[in-house]
């Protein structure tokens, strides 16, 4: 069996050896019978799968003992109604920083429920850098302050933590959280959607302060209400119990690789790769300001836009896929994750060079 080098920005590629893992465990987890699809949610086997997965994700985060991690469904997207539905807590404005398309579509679901106060914004630049701290508009007594960690589409990444005072800081870390340590505490909310660094699409995840627990709007649904779900240990509803077991098997291939510290160096050589060989480069174009550059989704162009299918064409025959740019960009884009072996990256980097000295 022969796998493609997957650079899809999501779902994305998985570590071969937990798809192997899953794989060995799919019809008889751990000699129960039954494979993790068919258990009951309420069953010791699946409540033993659920309490190492968060017990594991504490440890790679650190995670401190006031927080509580929440295992939901609905993703980034349901994130952005949610948050303000938890967290206004009596107040109508909160903040948001605009970097990009997934900034946009937080800013446009939160105007649902309160006043969206946008500090800054980097529309200017057509989202190719992260506004400075000291040039944003605070409000006087926001709810919270939003920013999204890392844009997939246009390849901008905070490579610093927002100071914000007694503002709980929420931020949307879909496609880079796991992929570096951070300090929790820094931080009143962290969302993310699984399909990137985590596991498989469906499964969402969110950690929240205790203290900002309690306070949800009177129209929020049950099933979006932090509180309850804490209380029900995200079992309020069935939960994405499959989802849940490939993210301990990915917690588990972390520790084993050394940890988050270990994870970032990775993650740091493949970005500096590729990133080296496009700033050396005539021929293709990185739009991102070096400075804020996503070590997690590398969007990048060819001068000769007439060239980009050819590119593609030959990217596909030599096993390398999903490397087309989103639609509202244009160019190429190769997101390498966690899962994305050193290997992938060159092969990548060794194509680009081969194509320029043909094209160029």
């Amino acid at each position: 069996m022969k796998r493609v080098i997957n650079f899809s920005a999501g779902p994305a590629a998985l570590p071969v050896q937990v798809l192997e893992r899953a794989a060995a465990e799919l019809l008889d987890w751990h000699g129960s019978g039954m494979s993790v699809m068919e258990m009951s949610h309420r069953g010791k086997e699946f409540i033993s799968i659920a309490e190492k997965a968060e017990a594991d994700l504490r440890e790679l985060l650190v995670i401190p003992a006031s927080y509580k991690v929440l295992f939901l469904q609905g993703g980034a997207i349901a994130q952005n109604a949610i948050v303000p539905m938890n967290l206004l807590r009596g107040r109508g404005v909160a903040d948001y920083v605009n970097t990009g398309e997934w900034s946009k579509k937080s800013i446009k679901e939160a105007k649902k429920y309160c006043s969206v106060n946008v500090v800054a914004s980097a529309e200017d630049q057509n989202f190719s850098y992260i506004p400075a701290r000291e040039t944003w508009k605070l409000s006087a007594d926001p709810a919270y302050l939003h920013i999204c960690a890392n844009e997939t589409i246009g390849g901008v990444e905070y490579h610093w933590v927002p100071e914000t005072g007694e503002i709980p800081l929420v931020a949307d870390m879909s496609s880079n959280i796991l992929s570096r340590p951070i300090d929790v505490s820094k931080f009143g909310l962290i969302y993310a959607g699984a399909q990137k660094n985590i596991g498989p699409a469906g499964l969402t995840l969110v950690i929240v302060r205790e203290d900002l627990l309690g306070q949800a709007l009177p129209i929020t649904p049950s099933v979006f209400d932090y509180q309850q779900q804490a209380e029900n240990d995200s079992m309020l509803n069935t939960p994405s119990t499959y989802g849940i077991y490939i993210a301990g098997l990915v917690f588990e291939w972390l520790k084993a690789q050394g940890g988050l510290a270990a994870i970032e160096r990775h993650n740091m050589a493949k970005a500096r790769l590729l990133y080296d060989y496009l700033d050396q480069s005539g021929f293709f174009v990185s739009p991102v300001r070096q400075e804020d550059r996503s070590r997690m989704n590398v969007p990048f162009k060819l001068k000769n836009e007439s060239l980009d299918e050819e590119f593609l064409k030959g990217a596909k025959a030599r096993g390398m896929v999903q490397l087309k740019g989103h639609r509202s960009v244009g160019g190429m884009r190769a997101s390498i994750y966690n899962a994305m072996p050193i290997e992938g990256v060159q092969a990548l980097v060794d194509y680009l060079r081969e194509f320029e000295a043909q094209h160029g």
